[in-house]
């Protein structure tokens, strides 16, 4: 079976993403410190030893952020359910089936979504 190169494009694309990302520092630890240093001017004046993964990184960061996150919202508009229709015994609880791929509510596209974006 040949592949899509639009697939394989975009599967490259997010491994870059995660590669660079997984290379990068945490900055989680350091946020509360650094929120108690914010000067008057809103701003924290900070100096720091930055690597070139996190330089790497923190160039595309917000891009990639503000893209996964439009990319999020995109499969939830397209992965969400409608009614099957049919007969059911419950006709409280009818059958609902995901309107992009039909699979059983919830569909696996947006279970993996919530396992992962809930942890």
């Amino acid at each position: 079976m040949k592949t899509d190169p639009r697939e394989t494009r975009l599967r490259e694309r997010l491994e870059t993403i995660r590669a660079r990302s997984a290379k990068s520092s945490s900055w989680r630890s350091s946020t509360q410190y650094l929120s108690r240093l914010v000067n008057k001017g809103g701003f924290v004046p900070i100096k720091t030893r930055l690597s070139r993964e996190d330089i790497a990184f923190l160039s595309g960061a917000r891009e990639e952020v503000i893209a996964f996150a439009d990319l999020g919202v995109r499969l939830l508009d397209l992965h969400r359910p409608q009614e099957a229709g049919g007969i059911t015994s419950d006709p409280g609880s009818p059958i609902r089936r995901c309107r992009a791929c039909m699979s059983r509510w919830p569909c696996p596209t947006f279970r993996a979504m919530a396992e992962t974006l809930d942890q």
